[in-house]
């Protein structure tokens, strides 16, 4: 009897587990609420735009370079002359009074992340 509480015990956990890890993933994905619709991860520009019309500001900037056998950067003159850099995009829409402000990234012309605060990456 002793080892039937123990596969339940364990059952137990391992059900936890999975629900923990399942909403731990689900925090990750933020969207932007727009007029009726959601502007979310995996979005295109366009998409963005016609779902949440023009940002109050954009920023574009050219993003560091990894090599697959370094975490770090590839370093300059390399980066900019062998590899060419990753162009990020930033928009930020003011959702107004009361709330915070949204930062819309996008990499390669899909949103990447959404993050909301005063403080943009």
């Amino acid at each position: 009897m002793p080892l039937m509480n123990g596969r339940v015990f364990a059952l137990i956990q391992l059900c936890v587990a999975a629900v923990m890890a399942a909403a731990a993933t689900g925090a990750n994905a933020e969207s932007l609420r727009c007029e009726g619709s959601s502007a979310m991860e995996g979005d295109s520009k366009l998409s963005v735009l016609y779902k949440c019309g023009p940002p109050m500001l954009i920023d574009t900037y050219c993003d560091a370079v990894y090599s697959a056998q370094s975490p770090q950067p590839v370093p300059e003159p390399y980066a900019s002359a062998l590899v060419p850099c990753m162009p990020i995009e930033e928009w930020i829409y003011d959702r107004g009074p009361g709330n915070l402000v949204a930062t819309v990234r996008f990499r390669s012309g899909v949103v990447r992340s959404i993050v909301y605060g005063r403080t943009p990456h």
